[in-house]
C-alpha cells in the first residue's frame, strides 16, 4: 500500500473500530479481493462521472459493493465468482442513482433503523474519503488524482466487505 491508501486505510479503520463495526484485525478473504480489480474497471466509468456532481455517492458507493459482494461470498459464491461483471449485475438492478437502496434493501435485507444506520455509516466513510482526498492538495484530471480515486475506492471496498463479514458472524479474532 502507498502512503495515502495507507493513512486511508488507517482512518477507516480507526473510526470503524470506534464504532464497533470492525474487528482489530480485518479478515483476509481472497476470493473477494480477487474480484477488486474487475470491479473497480467497471465501476469507474460511471464513479468518476458522478464524481464532481456527487462525490461521496461516487465512493460510497463502492462500500455498498463491498458489502454486496461479502454478502455474495457468504451465499451462493459458486454462482456470482463466475459473473462475468458483478457490478454491472449489481447496478442495473435499479440504476446507479438507487444503488445503495439495492444492496441494503434486497441483498442485505436491511430494514428500519438498520437501513438507515447503514445509510449514515457508509455516507461517514465517503465523507471522510473525500475530506482525505481534497487536503491531498491534487491537481484535477491528472494521473495522481485518477490514483488517488482508485485507491480511495479499494480501502472503501476493503472496509464494505469487514463490515458485511462481520456483521455475518465472521470474526477475526485469537482464540
Amino acid at each position: 500500500m502507498e502512503k495515502f491508501e495507507e493513512q486511508l486505510h488507517k482512518d477507516l479503520h480507526q473510526y470503524l473500530l470506534s464504532m464497533k463495526e470492525v474487528d482489530e484485525r480485518l479478515p483476509e478473504c481472497p476470493d473477494v479481493e480477487g474480484k477488486w480489480e474487475e470491479i473497480a474497471k467497471s465501476y469507474l466509468p460511471d464513479g468518476i462521472r458522478e464524481f464532481n456532481a456527487y462525490p461521496t455517492s461516487s465512493l460510497g458507493w463502492m462500500m455498498y459493493i463491498g458489502m454486496a459482494i461479502a454478502a455474495y461470498w457468504d451465499d451462493e459464491w459458486d454462482i456470482y465468482s463466475k459473473m462475468p461483471d458483478i457490478y454491472s449485475f449489481i447496478r442495473d438492478k435499479r440504476g446507479y442513482d438507487a444503488l445503495d437502496e439495492y444492496v441494503r434493501e434486497e441483498v442485505l435485507q436491511l430494514k428500519g433503523a438498520e437501513f438507515e444506520a447503514s445509510e449514515r455509516l457508509v455516507g461517514e466513510c465517503a465523507s471522510r474519503i473525500y475530506n482525505a482526498l481534497r487536503h491531498q492538495d491534487i491537481e484535477p484530471g491528472t494521473k495522481e488524482a485518477f490514483d488517488a480515486y482508485v485507491d480511495s475506492l479499494h480501502q472503501l471496498y476493503q472496509f464494505g466487505v469487514a463490515i458485511q463479514l462481520k456483521r455475518m458472524g465472521y470474526h477475526m479474532e485469537s482464540i
